[in-house]
Formats: C-alpha cells, structure tokens, sequence
C-alpha cells in the first residue's frame, strides 16, 4: 500500500514506520526534517510543516494514499484542515486521538471503546475529543480512529510526570524519593510501541477499520507502585516510594495535576476484544519489565543520554518538601 506518515519520527510513529517498513508498504513521511531519524531506510521524506498551506502542496504531488496518519493533529483547527485537504486524496485517514478521552472518573475501572467520551481535567483530552467529534459528522473522508494509551519505546523511561529522561533511573539509584500518586494502587497499562504498530499497521485497509475507533494498549496490569518496583528491580535498587494525593500535585504544579486528573490518578484497564477482532492474532507481547530493561540499556550506552531534566527534579522536591512541612 501507499502509505503517507504526518510526523513519522516520534516514540509511536517511529515504531509505526519500522512495522510499516517490515510490512513492505510503500511509506512516505511528511514533516520538517528536524529528527535523526528523517533519512530512515525505506521512507520517502517529504519536507515540510502540515500547518502551512503552502507546504501542503508537496503533498499533492504524491497523491493519492492508500492510507494517511496523522500523528501530530492536536487540535480541531487542524482536524478540519485535514478533513477539507485529505478528501479526494487517500482511502482511509488514520487519526492518532488517546485513550485520555474516556470520560474521568470513569464509570468502570474497565475500558471499551464504547464508553462516553468526557474529560473536564485536561485541555489536551478536550482538543482530542473536538477532533473526534469534527471527524465522525462528517460523510467524505473515510477515517479510522485510535487512541493509545500510556505508549512507550527504547528512549523513553515512563512514569507519571516525565517521560523520556532518565531521572527515574537516577532517582532510584541515589536514594532520592519517588513520587507515587494517590496510594500507588491505581491500576495502570503499559504499552510497548512495536506491539501497538503491529495492530496500527494492521488496520491499513481493512474495511470494518472504516468509520470505526479503537484503543490499542497491552493487557498487562500493574498498580503504579509495582510499575516503580519493576523499573527498581531492573536497576537492583528498591524505590523509595512517596505517596501523594493527585490534588495536592494539582495544586502546586498544575501541568502535572491535570495528567494525573485527566488520565493517571484512576484505575484504567482497557478492553482489547475490539481491536483483537479487526488483527487476527494480534496480542501484545512485549512486557513490561523486558520493555524496562531495555530502555535503562539504551540510556546507559551513552553517557550524553542519561542527561537529567532539572526543572522536573526541582518540582518533585518542592512538592514532596511541601507535602511534609
């Protein structure tokens, strides 16, 4: 299939680009040519910023697409913009929405993609939703619609406030409380990025994916304390865990608090059958703690990787330093 990525280079889309790859698929990648991995084997980068009109006529030269993913549309200015450029020009536009749009608190700890869309704590969430909204009413742009949970690769280290930096790492190995919201027992799912490509990549073409949404996440469960434990044990060194009430973080540092909020502060576990359904034999397959062991390898290969962001070392003391005055 003839394939165009908007983004392509990111913790997901990177993975999507590598299935897509595997699955020799004729890929294209649309973006600003700002990543290390822009000149990768197999993709036809076409430069430039989908938010510039002008920029959008590169695109046009290459047209039409058997697929089109967007995994950089955030907001429903873009979405609109989308739908009116991408009509006429693909067979299936793959929006990349988030399993943050399930309604908060939920009505049950239990996930599937029919639940009510509703979250009042988190703007990105609300944008996202909008999105959806703008997608589903309208009648000429096929669509498929996805929504990842919390989805990690090799450069990332996932916790609840920072993502792709070592500081947890670092944290556990000087002594150095973790922040462990709420009680630490919510339950959560950790998805690694080449299982959720596997069922992304499976969906190009499929004729029950059209006018259809669905999450893509593993079925592994943890509490988030156990998740902290995981990444210890990997390092040999037992977390020092702090718990804090999601609304005391809130309070002092409200980009955190509206993630948590928004998304991690409750129990989510998600239903998977949907999806299972459209990829025959799809299942995740990647743990947690292999999925660990190998991002902890791939920032200790290279000093320069295990750089720590100071801004989030600064607001984890200062919330815990204010939690015990």
């Amino acid at each position: 299939m003839k394939v165009l990525f908007i983004g392509g280079t990111g913790n997901i889309s990177s993975a999507c680009t590598a299935e897509a790859i595997r699955q020799e698929h004729e890929l294209y990648h649309f973006n600003r040519g700002r990543s290390e991995l822009t000149n990768s084997e197999g993709v036809l980068t076409l430069l430039g910023d989908i938010n510039i009109a002008a920029d959008r006529k590169t695109i046009e030269k290459h047209a039409p697409f058997d697929v089109v993913a967007n995994f950089i549309c955030f907001t429903p200015e873009q979405m609109q913009n989308d739908i009116e450029f991408f009509t006429g020009k693909t067979k299936q536009y793959i929006f990349i929405s988030s399993a943050t749009v399930y309604k908060k608190p939920p009505d049950h700890y239990i996930i599937t993609e029919e639940c009510p869309l509703s979250n009042p704590f988190w703007k990105y969430s609300q944008d996202k939703i909008a999105c959806e909204n703008k997608l589903s009413l309208q009648d000429k742009l096929p669509y498929t619609i996805v929504r990842p949970s919390y989805t990690y690769g090799k450069t990332w280290i996932p916790v609840a406030f920072t993502a792709n930096t070592y500081n947890p790492v670092y944290r556990i190995r000087k002594g150095l409380p973790i922040l462990s919201h709420g009680d630490g027992e919510s339950l959560w799912v950790m998805t690694h990025n080449t299982d959720f490509a596997k069922a992304f990549v499976g969906l190009f073409g499929k004729e029950k994916a059209m006018n259809n949404h669905f999450h893509i996440t593993s079925d592994e469960v943890h509490t988030w304390d156990q998740i902290y434990r995981i990444i210890g044990k990997i390092v040999g060194k037992e977390p020092k865990l702090i718990h804090i009430p999601s609304d005391f973080i809130n309070r002092l540092e409200s980009e955190w608090g509206a993630a948590l909020l928004g998304d991690k502060a409750r129990s989510m576990v998600f239903d998977n059958a949907k999806i299972k359904s459209i990829v025959p034999g799809w299942n995740a397959q990647v743990t947690f703690e292999d999925g660990m062991r190998e991002s902890i390898t791939w920032f200790e290969e290279k000093p320069e990787r295990m750089k720590i962001d100071r801004e989030a070392e600064k607001k984890t003391d200062m919330i815990i330093r204010k939690f015990f005055q």
